[in-house]
């Protein structure tokens, strides 16, 4: 029996399809595209509060002992804070921003799938009206109408095929992209978390201590300063700090450890495959990485 023209169920898969991977391509570039300026943001943000410890530190130098240590301290908290940023930077790039870009190759092979499918589908369609054209014009004509038949026989196969094939596809492409998705969220979810849960550490110190900051004293060294009397400055190092810039990374992002630009204890991240400690599996156990 001879096959009848594509019916409306196809036309029906066929669009869903469409819609599958039109829908991926327009909302995942939207998502690269934000992340990415996300990332940009989170950076210059990193730039800025630099700016302010460098201004912290050139301020520190010209007060007295009280304030001085107390800006010294300050400072070097916020730059710690720094370097967490720079470390969720890295991260953002390379677990979130990254993945979404490869989706631009994934999606146009996808859609050359299916335009494959529509070829095939057409050039099905083109026989059927060609077989139908010639039983009407030349009903008599067997030898042709038998070979038209055989041409739309084999259109059918190729279709039926290609059909098949164009389902598991797309099924294959939907299942990843939602695996994907869930792991590119999970991931920029996780990277702020540890961010954050830092930052609020080092935060806390900083805020005690502006509380130790004993007001009093200092103003007693100021006026003591005003009548040139020499007040003893006792235990604490009263030299003037050196302007230093925060370093690059956290201690517990990607890396070789690097002396600290402001306290020892500080560490820079210089590359992603010498990580002793991974910021993603503070909170949980180390994902898989993507799969295209």
């Amino acid at each position: 029996m001879l096959p009848h023209l594509p019916n409306a169920h196809t036309d029906c898969q066929v669009r869903v399809m469409e819609e599958t991977v039109t829908n991926a391509e327009k909302y995942f570039g939207q998502f690269c595209l934000l992340l990415a300026a996300y990332t940009r943001k989170t950076a210059r943000l990193r730039d800025k509060a630099d700016k302010l410890v460098k201004q912290l530190i050139d301020f520190a130098n010209t007060e007295n002992l009280e304030m001085r240590t107390t800006l010294r301290n300050f400072a070097e908290d916020l730059a710690k804070v720094q370097d967490y940023r720079q470390a969720e930077v890295e991260r953002l790039e390379f677990k979130v921003v990254n993945p979404l870009k490869l989706y631009g190759t994934q999606i146009k092979q996808t859609q050359a799938e299916i335009k494959k499918f529509k070829h095939v589908r057409n050039h099905e369609i083109k026989q059927l009206e060609k077989l139908e054209k010639l039983r009407q014009k030349s009903p008599s004509d067997r030898q042709m109408i038998s070979q038209a038949e055989t041409c739309v026989q084999r259109a059918s196969v190729d279709a039926g095929r290609t059909t098949h094939q164009l389902e598991e596809t797309v099924n294959a492409f939907q299942k990843q992209k939602l695996k994907d998705l869930q792991k590119i969220l999970s991931d920029f979810v996780t990277i702020e978390m540890v961010f954050h849960a830092k930052a609020v550490e080092v935060y806390s110190s900083a805020f005690q201590t502006l509380e130790r900051y004993d007001l009093e004293r200092d103003l007693e060294d100021f006026r003591a300063k005003m009548h040139g009397v020499h007040r003893p400055y006792g235990p604490r190092d009263a030299r003037p700090l050196t302007d230093t810039g925060p370093a690059a990374a956290a201690p517990w992002s990607l890396a070789q450890s690097a002396q600290s630009t402001m306290r020892s204890q500080r560490k820079e991240a210089e590359s992603e495959d010498s990580s002793a400690e991974d910021p993603v599996e503070d909170l949980r156990g180390q994902g898989q990485g993507l799969h295209h």
